[in-house]
């Protein structure tokens, strides 16, 4: 187990476009191990390549239901339907929580750690992880795009 050190706010690479993965190697599978023991080490839901310093297109996301640790790497998002606005938080804005408007329903491809293609519908908070870890890997933060911010639990 491999922790990784998490990139905060205002860290340049959080703010890169980030790289599509060319190849599925070992390198790639052991960052994929280490970003999840990182996530579950830090309480999160889902982290991003670049929050751990790496600009390419590969995230993880544990939303403890029934589809488990779900491995997305170049995801592209091919469908939104509904909106749904809820409470967001990031490893990256530490103790920073915002109202964040989602679509409540999406429809992401991607490949696994096999290269295999991979289609995925998803809603509620897998959908809503999906949407926040895909923004990461286009530069942008939930607290770019929240329609209020508040510090902590208080609101």
């Amino acid at each position: 187990m491999a922790l990784l050190d998490i990139r905060k706010a205002g860290d340049p690479v959080l703010k890169e476009v980030c790289q599509p993965v060319e190849k599925i190697d070992k390198k790639l599978k052991q960052l994929l191990d280490d970003m999840a023991d990182t996530m579950y080490e830090s309480d999160g839901v889902g982290i991003a390549a670049p929050q751990v310093g790496v600009p390419i297109r590969a995230v993880v996301i544990d939303c403890q239901d029934e589809h488990g640790l779900v491995e997305l790497i170049n995801p592209v998002i091919t469908f939104r339907e509904g909106k749904a606005t809820d409470t967001e938080g990031c490893l990256s804005v530490p103790d920073i929580f915002g109202e964040v408007e989602r679509a409540a329903k999406v429809k992401v491809d991607y490949l696994n750690r096999r290269g295999k293609q991979q289609h995925l519908t998803a809603k509620g908070l897998l959908a809503r992880c999906i949407q926040h870890e895909c923004d990461h890997l286009e530069g942008q933060l939930f607290i770019d795009i929240a329609q209020s911010i508040h510090r902590g639990q208080d609101k």
